[in-house]
């Protein structure tokens, strides 16, 4: 049922001594999650990796968590915009959805750049508000190790009103014609969601009529896992614990975790500490990957080829994709490894707006995601889902659409 480690049973994650801060006034560093959920979302993502059963992965939220932006509303909304998208996608094609946020740790941000210079001045890069500030001044940008509590507090109360919306009735698909959001209220994106849960509104109708009441669990309730990229490994090794009911590491910061384009090497610090917990894990992967070194990645994280363990999530730009998904397929399957195919349309296609601000064409973003179900068509494997950086808040980051968000 659940995912077994990496590593052989008697081996460890990487650990350093000295992971999380000491302070007199720091919380005790209990895990955030239990084990359990994450063998629950090992078990859904088996299915995404397998056609005839035909689930979809659907993962999304901020860039980047922040603290200043933390409150109830914002992660509200993000979560009751990923109902609106599964409900949309649960009806519209007729398969379940396997809903992952980013949230609850996604707060680092890798930078290609160690340094960022202005008007001659010259400071560490913001790397995430667990890591430094955002302002540019050299108080804000000395990283400071306290900022890891902070994050973890803030995570914790995250993950509690998660699963206060999750299960105390806000999911109920009756609730379906009230997941609209209001800035698209009067907008013919808005309308055609409405038209949408007004169809479900008769489907659910029907089945109270035939006798699955709306008070049943499976109708108030909804599965919600959350991920984020393991990048602050301080951080994630604070949070591993060795699962009572397996003997298996798992890192308790998030059901899912994954190594990202800047980290995935294959004797760096982040893949040895990744092969060694059980969580179920994704691999970053932009048109820069080799098919070779992709099989053997996926060799170190996944040894034992268990079905679920690890999602590629590829990020390349829509002509890039038809190009280089294709070679990357042909050898995963020739080397026999078991995964899930997810699109991130986001990353490769970020442009420089002329006022200077990053931005994201919404055409190149549908045509990236269009090129990623083609490829698939013509290798004959299983298109598994989509990784999406948006929000719930009306502010700008995707032009040419209706969902966007201020890219910092």
């Amino acid at each position: 049922m659940a995912l077994t480690a990496s590593t052989p049973l008697s081996s460890k994650p990487f650990l350093s001594p000295n992971p999380l801060p000491s302070s007199q006034n720091a919380p005790t560093h209990l895990h955030l999650l239990s084990p359990n959920p994450s063998r629950s979302l090992s078990i859904s993502a088996v299915h995404a990796a397998e056609p005839a059963k035909k689930p979809f992965l659907l993962q999304g939220g901020d860039c980047a968590e922040s603290f200043k932006e933390f409150n109830a509303n914002n992660i509200r909304d993000t979560f009751r915009i990923l109902l609106q998208m599964g409900a949309v996608l649960m009806f519209g094609g007729q398969m379940p959805v396997i809903k992952v946020g980013r949230m609850a740790g996604q707060f680092a941000k890798p930078r290609s750049d160690s340094f960022e210079v202005k008007d001659g001045v010259k400071l560490p890069s913001y790397r995430g508000d667990n890591i430094n500030g955002d302002a540019f001044d050299e108080k804000s940008r000395t990283p400071d190790p306290q900022r890891m509590i902070r994050a973890y507090c803030q995570a914790a109360a995250t993950l509690n009103l998660l699963r206060a919306f999750a299960t105390g009735g806000y999911a109920a698909m009756q609730r379906v014609t009230q997941w609209n959001l209001d800035f698209t209220e009067h907008s013919e994106q808005g309308d055609r969601y409405r038209e949408l849960a007004n169809r479900v509104d008769e489907a659910l109708g029907f089945m109270s009529a035939a006798g699955l009441t709306v008070d049943h669990p499976i109708m108030t309730t909804t599965d919600f896992w959350t991920s984020h990229e393991c990048l602050l490994l301080p951080y994630e090794q604070s949070l591993t614990r060795e699962d009572s009911t397996s003997g298996l590491f798992y890192d308790c910061s998030a059901h899912m975790l994954w190594v990202g384009e800047r980290t995935r090497q294959l004797d760096g610090a982040h893949v040895e500490f990744l092969r060694g917990v059980a969580n179920p894990l994704g691999i970053k992967v932009s048109d820069k990957m080799d098919p070779k070194e992709l099989v053997k990645l996926i060799e170190i994280l996944n040894p034992q080829n268990k079905p679920g363990r690890i999602t590629i999530i590829t990020r390349m730009g829509a002509e890039n994709m038809r190009v280089k998904l294709p070679h990357l397929i042909r050898a995963v399957r020739g080397g026999g490894q078991i995964v899930t195919w997810v699109s991130d349309p986001m990353h490769g296609n970020t442009i420089k707006a002329p006022c200077g601000l990053k931005t994201r064409p919404f055409d190149a973003i549908r045509a990236e995601v269009r090129a990623f179900f083609d490829v698939h068509d013509q290798e004959g494997s299983h298109p598994g889902g989509v990784h999406l950086e948006m929000t719930g808040q009306n502010v700008t980051e995707c032009i040419g659409g209706i969902l966007h968000c201020d890219l910092r």
